[in-house]
Order: structure tokens, then C-alpha cells, then sequence
């Protein structure tokens, strides 16, 4: 069963979708770059306590779920 947050007459489970762009959408997401923005979401989330469902890094864009 789900970890349902609720009140006295609502209850939701939250998630947010974030999308990082690179500015003008320049292809500069590779390799090593690549690899330490993943290490460094991935200290982050578990610095504040998120779980990271899926991310996905592309040449010119990354997104969370």
C-alpha cells in the first residue's frame, strides 16, 4: 500500500518531475560530465532525504522523477 500523506479530507502522495536544461540546449552533457552530475543528484537526494524514482541524463538535457 501506498505512503498516502493525508488530512481530514484529502490525502495525496506527491511526486515532482524536474527537467535540467543546458542553455540553448547545447549538447554538453557526455561521458565524465554525464557520470558526476548523476553522483552528484544522486548525494543530494539522499542528503535531503528524496527518493529518486528514475533520472535520465541525454546530450542536452536530464530529468528526475
Amino acid at each position: 500500500m501506498k505512503d498516502w500523506k493525508s488530512q481530514s479530507h484529502v490525502r495525496w502522495d506527491c511526486k515532482y518531475h524536474v527537467v535540467f536544461i543546458s542553455k540553448y540546449r547545447q549538447r554538453a552533457i557526455y561521458g565524465g560530465v554525464r557520470k558526476k552530475i548523476g553522483g552528484i543528484v544522486r548525494d543530494l537526494c539522499r542528503q535531503k532525504g528524496v527518493e529518486l524514482l528514475e533520472g535520465h541524463a541525454m546530450p542536452d538535457h536530464g530529468w528526475l522523477f
